[in-house]
């Protein structure tokens, strides 16, 4: 089985299927549309090479002959005109077609420039051949037209090829999840079956060494999974039950049963690719902006180019070969190549690097809004703290802390509770690779406690009101330990045996290790924090205390949230909300940039404008430092491509020429041109060196 690039469909790889291949991967499909909207890229890129190459081949004998003598005079207009006109007409067709298409439209485009510029110069060349009697001074520019054109097509085959890469990336995404899923039946039985037959509760076996076949939650077995493709980090995520996993992640060495919760366009695998694509096809509003100046621009430079021969054959009554010269080099250095691609090629770049570093932007609209951005907002839970309980305290009153750890995680062994796993965690953090004995026996009492044997020992673990029920005296001591814990906003268990307390566990919502670097590195960056919770006043003073954050609102339901970043807004600051992207939702489409943070638990959430792979809170300052330089080279972009055309078009105009006595050829401007989109590109591929400083 093999996944539809296009839709994600799964089909048959048998010979008769849909089918086709590019760069030398095989791609399957499940219909013709499919398959043409996925080759559409590819499929114009193949065209382009063939204009390229049929353009070069003869567009480089058409420059050499115009300046050296290797043909006859009477015969090289003619041999220039049979060389120039399949340049023209067949490699130049698309200009045409552009310029028709957005005439028909009432605006203009860099197509007409292309268009208008090489026909002024291929028609007056082809009327001089034809009849040399009417032109007294001469004049063949096949040489311009060919050359404009080649160089034009070589800057649009570099820019098909990114997009026709991208698309390739896309499907090489889907590519990673894999056909087929050994589900385990209720009876027991092992059943292979396609992907698109599993369904959300089945349970997946996933042997070590292979990859994971859909989003889910293990609840059988330990592993270490490979996560790179989705984080970018090397080091592989020990799994365990209860653990999340996501399709296409490679499992480690263990044996895992996993139980599906996302199939289909559902799976964070799917979403990567839509985010992917939809980054792609989405304007930036600076983009927008240069379509808009465009429109004005080339009308613009076609009244300079008349306006130039106007002077030039009536005014300064220069030959009209000169003044013909002058006005398509204007048409020719004025094509707005550098213009259109100056915010696409540094967006395009920005977004791939941040992809590469786990920081998924949904288009160039948010690399804007990002680099407006002076407030940060931060929701506690999941966010700068772990989202889950943690064993802070391990204190013994009646044994060591590492027996009082010990029969704890065996009592809570058979538990599901979160206060359970904390203390298994912790368990297995300080013993790791010692395995745990089974209790004899498990009983539980929801939202108090557990009762468990052991050895014939009889162990209670609970509240200290749970454990005063069941007979347990708790001296001053050990009540005076467990209020103090609990004034820090701990939870405390007590661990007891025959009526005799034998030490207290305390667990909390721990900071992630991180969260003070990121907060310290946005301070630096010369943005406010501020953190918004659920929590009681007590822990989130405490919290913000450890991280420096300066301000924070403390019981706030989410319904709230909007809220509080409506009011930021209102005081006039530009609002990023960092949250979960599920009851952060509501405040993370009020924020000016919505960022879901989370190892892709929470990728589907369509309201975060950027979704960060990891569990990292530093990669909030490293996406808003990779969009600010972005948004710089994009500006460094326009500024040149705007510089470029304001000097180069009076130049072309006739100023050189006026100044030094030298006329611009409209092969040199046509190179200088092509030269400017090189400048382009290359000052936006710099981003590729572009390293987060937190």
């Amino acid at each position: 089985m093999a996944k539809d690039p296009v839709c994600g469909m799964y089909v048959d790889e048998s010979p008769g299927s849909l089918s086709s291949t590019v760069r030398g991967r095989k791609y399957f499909f499940c219909s013709e549309s499919c398959r043409r909207t996925f080759l559409a890229p590819a499929v114009e890129l193949r065209r382009l090479r063939q204009d390229v190459v049929l353009s070069l081949l003869l567009g480089v004998p058409v420059l050499v002959l115009s300046y050296v003598a290797l043909v006859p005079a009477g015969l090289a207009g003619y041999v220039l005109l049979a060389m120039a006109t399949p340049v023209q007409f067949v490699a130049g067709r698309r200009f045409y077609k552009g310029a028709w298409d957005a005439m028909r439209t009432r605006s203009s485009n860099m197509d007409v420039l292309v268009a208008l510029g090489t026909s002024s110069a291929y028609f007056y060349s082809v009327a001089f051949v034809l009849l040399p009697s009417w032109f007294p001074f001469g004049g063949l520019f096949f040489d311009a037209s060919a050359t404009v054109i080649a160089l034009v097509l070589v800057g649009r085959y570099l820019e098909q090829a990114v997009k026709a890469r991208a698309t390739e990336a896309v499907a090489r995404i889907l590519e990673l999840q894999p056909a087929t899923a050994v589900v385990v039946r209720a009876s027991g039985i092992e059943e292979e079956v396609p992907m698109e037959l599993v369904s959300e509760g089945d349970v997946l076996l996933v042997k070590p060494g292979e990859r994971i076949a859909t989003d889910g939650v293990v609840v059988e077995g330990r592993s270490a999974v490979d996560e790179k493709l989705l984080t970018g980090e090397s080091i592989p995520v020990e799994k365990a039950q209860g653990s999340q996993v996501t399709g296409a992640t490679l499992n480690g060495t263990g044996l895992l049963k996993v139980k599906a919760t996302r199939v289909g366009a559902d799976t964070t695998l799917s979403r990567i690719a839509q985010i992917v694509e939809g980054a792609q096809q989405t304007k930036a509003p600076l983009e927008s902006l240069v379509d808009s100046v465009s429109t004005y621009f080339v009308p613009m430079i076609v009244a300079v180019a008349l306006c130039s021969f106007s002077y030039w054959a009536f005014v300064a009554e220069k030959p009209v070969s000169f003044a013909f010269t002058v006005s398509v080099a204007v048409l020719v250095i004025a094509c707005p190549c550098a213009l259109g691609l100056a915010t696409p090629a540094a967006i395009a770049v920005g977004a791939g690097k941040g992809a590469e570093n786990g920081i998924l932007i949904k288009g160039g609209e948010q690399l804007e809004r990002i680099e407006g951005i002076d407030t940060v907002v931060f929701d506690k839970t999941g966010t700068l703290t772990v989202g889950r309980p943690s064993v802070t305290d391990v204190v013994g009153t009646g044994g060591t802390p590492s027996d009082v750890l010990r029969l704890a995680a065996i009592a809570e062994k058979g538990s599901e509770h979160p206060l359970g796993s904390a203390v298994l965690r912790r368990y297995e953090e300080e013993n790791p690779g010692v395995r745990l004995p089974e209790p004899e026996s498990f009983e539980t009492s929801p939202g108090l406690g557990v009762l468990a044997s052991f050895g014939g020992r009889r162990l209670l673990l609970g509240s200290a009101t749970w454990l005063g029920k069941n007979g347990v005296s708790l001296d001053e001591s050990t009540l005076a330990k467990a209020t103090e814990l609990g004034s820090q906003e701990k939870t405390v268990m007590l661990l007891a045996e025959e009526g005799r307390v034998l030490g207290l566990i305390a667990s909390a919502d721990v900071v992630r290790p991180t969260s003070r670097d990121a907060v310290a590195a946005l301070h630096r960056m010369g943005l406010d924090t501020v953190m918004v919770s659920g929590d009681s006043l007590p822990v989130c003073k405490s919290v913000a205390s450890q991280l420096g954050i300066r301000s924070f609102f403390s019981e706030v339901p989410p319904e709230r949230k909007p809220e509080i970043i409506q009011s930021l807004q209102d005081e006039g600051k530009r609002v990023a909300m960092v949250g979960d992207g599920v009851n952060d939702a509501p405040a993370l489409a009020r924020a000016d940039v919505g960022i879901a943070m989370g190892s892709g638990a929470d990728i589907a959430a369509e309201t975060g404008g950027i979704v960060l792979m990891r569990d990292d809170p530093r990669d909030v300052a490293a996406g808003i430092q990779l969009a600010r330089k972005t948004m710089t080279k994009v500006k460094e972009n326009l500024f040149w491509a705007f510089a470029y055309n304001v000097a180069l078009v009076p130049v072309a105009a006739g100023l050189l020429y006026v100044v030094a006595g030298v006329l611009l050829s409209p092969v040199v401007a046509g190179a200088a041109m092509a030269m400017s989109s090189v400048t382009v590109v290359a000052n936006s591929l710099s981003l590729k060196r572009f390293e987060p400083t937190v």
